[in-house]
């Protein structure tokens, strides 16, 4: 009987259940779909680096290491595997492509794995294993001849192997381009036997690659004992293909740890709300049910099986529904795809997910069981009666003026507001949660499209971009500056209290390139010192005026800098004037010229085609950077499109709750002479306050928490709020008029009232 009761039950409140479990699948959804993306990045990525032998530590020296040297560093205590390791960008010879030549001598440090072909072998003197996505792009096959060049040095092998490796997760040339382009640039590994023939016998390895886990410091002084001098140390932190995707990892797992716990939040809350109403609703029934004679514990029992099946449903389906958002935003077909190179793209989950989706169905459960048993208290009279909000205390505002001069529809709202504080308080909540979730999702999107507007199509104010081959002089470079009428940079890597960062030198006539303040003007460099972003300004403990010293990494070389000035940054790096490295005696080899002349143009022009490494139009580098936030923008497009649906169903759920809890009030208000559409007038306009209310706490409170977010989410690029139209005007028009559609959609309902049915009181 009670369970023909529970599907005749369900079937009534229909659209309530639905409503529910979209709610619960909503919000577990999001909440486990953003919590499988970071832990996804970290856990597949982990696993690639095992695999491969990812160096924890890395010891750098521009005249190279030896094997004795090497095998000094292996005695370490606490050393596990060493490696000396070289990666040498050269030429393909087909498509005169960018690609780097690697070579390690200990393959389980550094290495790689196989995708197809043969496996390594260390001894052979004429076989290549090559970056699969490169060999994809540029159609190269397995046993396929491939030649590259370094300068006068030439390498011709067959390539034996398509492969991945951990070294180039993330493949780009450099700092200038942000997302990988396999159709331009690669890798290969060859065998340090290869390498030294191709080297006429002469062996060069400007790298020693350790696992330990030993820390830094420790480290460092044993590093430097045993070889007799100070080395320069890199982490793995300091290296892009560990810190770029980890911190990929951090940034999804802070935004998984605000955002979609609000979602979460809010659709348990209202949920939780709404079977509490539902359940009120039913005292009637129950007290029927407790007069015939069934007992109450029976009774807390079939109630209490709306929570589990609403909690149960929505749960399974919102993790299914959390695993396709995670596949859609970490996929290898998707924008995440484009960035690192896997060979896995398994979906994991924190262990500690499924505890808390765990909870949600139990706290569905126990709001049920505690529902039906404050309804059971007393004998079965007292349980049939109908529920009657407690009596409300006169409002202080009635003793007012004013109150006299406010019209009926103004007193009746007040007075339900302050008679029904649960549901109005959680109708806030709603809107609140709602609009924080849509504000700070387009404040981000404006945020981030604004920073692109301004410092992609405002500071690149040059045609094409020209790296130059290593082996070019400053000599030539200058030939080459005098022929583009180009200006140009140097670029190198320094160490800052430990810190791997870039150290870029400009030389800017023509203004192709801008460098943009704190406020996101542009600004000149003056030639009183060097500029630093504000990650480094504030961990550095540096203000305008300091000095502060940097060493040039594979040298001895250090200097002493002076801090002119902040400015927003790509990178994490220094910047100065051409003229201020001079006076302060810096050795620069410059490598980046910026030019009016069109790539195509570039290319057809054979003066100095010997010495350019690669050509990037303008064009091709925003491409590479829209990429790049495409990440950003799949996750808080899937934010938004959730978060209006929710606002839907949660502001949908409440006003139908809220209709069938002041079923009573609105025909009395029939009974009386109120016609169906002044009614409805009031719900609406109670509604419509609500919703201002909830609205304009919303904002401001969405706003902050975008503060947070966006050191998290974008601190590595130094973006500044941007507010524009989407942040206020988008929100503001789904939080009102859902609440209107929805207000609508509740008064038709008056039409149905059954005056004499709803006013009737059992006896």
């Amino acid at each position: 009987m009670l369970f023909r009761k529970l599907l005749r039950t369900i079937w009534r409140y229909k659209a309530q259940f639905i409503s529910m479990i979209i709610m619960v699948l909503l919000g577990v959804g999001v909440f486990v779909g953003f919590q499988g993306e970071w832990k996804s990045i970290q856990d597949d990525t982990f696993s690639f680096y095992d695999s491969t032998g990812f160096a924890d530590y890395r010891l750098v020296c521009e005249t190279g290491y030896s094997s004795e040297e090497m095998d000094k560093i292996s005695t370490i205590s606490g050393v596990e595997k060493v490696s000396r390791y070289v990666s040498a960008k050269t030429n393909e010879s087909k498509q005169n492509d960018v690609v780097a030549v690697t070579v390690t001598t200990n393959f389980e440090v550094s290495g790689f794995i196989v995708i197809s072909g043969e496996d390594y072998d260390s001894t052979a003197s004429d076989s290549i294993w090559i970056s699969d996505m490169y060999a994809e792009k540029n159609d190269y096959k397995l046993n396929d001849e491939m030649t590259l060049k370094y300068g006068a040095i030439s390498i011709t092998g067959k390539i034996k192997g398509l492969i991945k490796s951990s070294e180039y997760l993330i493949c780009t040339p450099g700092e200038n381009q942000m997302m990988p382009d396999f159709d331009t640039y690669g890798y290969v590994y060859i065998s340090p036997e290869m390498y030294k023939n191709a080297l006429g016998g002469f062996e060069l390895y400007p790298e020693i690659h350790v696992i330990s886990d030993l820390e830094k410091k420790e480290f460092s002084d044993k590093a430097n004992e045993k070889l007799g001098r100070t080395n320069l140390l890199l982490t793995k932190d300091e290296v892009a293909s560990y810190s770029e995707a980890q911190g990929e990892a951090s940034e999804g797992k802070t935004m998984a740890s605000i955002l979609p716990v609000i979602f979460l939040g809010i659709a348990v809350l209202i949920m939780a709300t709404t079977m509490q109403r539902l359940t009120i609703n039913e005292k009637t029934q129950i007290g029927t049910l407790k007069a015939l004679g069934f007992r109450d514990s029976k009774i807390v029992r079939h109630y209490t099986l709306f929570g589990l099946f609403i909690g149960l449903v929505g749960s399974i389906l919102g993790i299914v529904f959390g695993y396709f958002i995670a596949w859609y935003i970490f996929n290898p077909g998707g924008s995440m795809g484009t960035y690192f190179d896997l060979p896995s793209w398994a979906i994991h989950m924190p262990w500690w997910t499924f505890l808390v989706v765990a909870g949600v169905v139990g706290f569905m459960t126990l709001i049920s069981y505690f529902a039906a048993k404050n309804m059971l208290k007393g004998n079965a009279a007292d349980a049939l009666k109908p529920y009657t909000p407690k009596a409300m205390k006169r409002l202080k505002i009635e003793d007012s003026k004013g109150w006299r001069r406010l019209k009926f529809s103004t007193k009746w709202n007040l007075r339900d507001l302050f008679r029904h504080k649960a549901r109005s308080s959680m109708t806030l909540f709603g809107v609140f949660g709602c609009t924080v979730l849509l504000v700070a999702s387009f404040l981000m999107m404006d945020s981030m499209k604004g920073f692109v507007n301004k410092f992609y199509y405002g500071s690149m104010n040059y045609e094409s971009q020209i790296s130059l081959k290593e082996e070019t002089t400053n000599e030539k470079a200058l030939e080459m500056v005098s022929y583009y009428d180009a200006d140009y940079s140097a670029s190198t890597n320094v160490s800052l209290n430990e810190e791997a960062i870039a150290m870029d030198i400009y030389h800017v006539s023509h203004d192709y390139v801008k460098f943009l303040d704190p406020n996101m003007d542009f600004l000149t460099l003056e030639d009183t010192g060097v500029y630093l972003g504000q990650r480094l300004i504030e961990s550095n403990n540096l203000k305008i005026g300091d000095k502060f010293e940097v060493s040039i990494f594979g040298s001895d070389a250090k200097y002493t800098l002076k801090l002119a000035g902040e400015l927003r940054t790509l990178t994490k790096g220094v910047v100065m004037s051409q003229k201020y490295a001079d006076e302060i005696g810096i050795i620069y080899k410059i490598n980046q010229l910026f030019t009016n002349k069109t790539k195509e143009n570039i290319s057809k022009d054979t003066a100095f085609g010997d010495y350019i490494s690669t050509t990037k139009s303008r064009n091709d580098i925003i491409k590479s950077f829209d990429s790049f936030m495409e990440v950003m923008y799949v996750m808080i497009g899937a934010l938004i499109v959730l978060s209006i649906i929710l606002g839907i169903v949660v502001l949908y759920n409440l006003g139908t709750m809220s209709y069938f809890e002041r079923y009573r009030e609105l025909s009395t208000l029939k009974v009386v002479g109120f016609r169906d559409k002044r009614i409805g007038k009031l719900l609406i306009t109670q509604n419509m306050w609500l919703t201002v209310v909830g609205f304009l706490v919303g904002l401001p409170a969405g706003i902050g928490i975008t503060c947070v977010l966006m050191k998290a989410l974008a601190s590595e690029y130094e973006m500044k709020m941007i507010f524009g139209w989407m942040t206020f005007v988008i929100p503001a028009i789904v939080m009102f008029g859902v609440s209107f559609l929805v207000s609508l959609m509740v008064a038709r309902k008056n039409r149905k009232i059954d005056m004499v049915e709803a006013l009737k009181v059992p006896e």
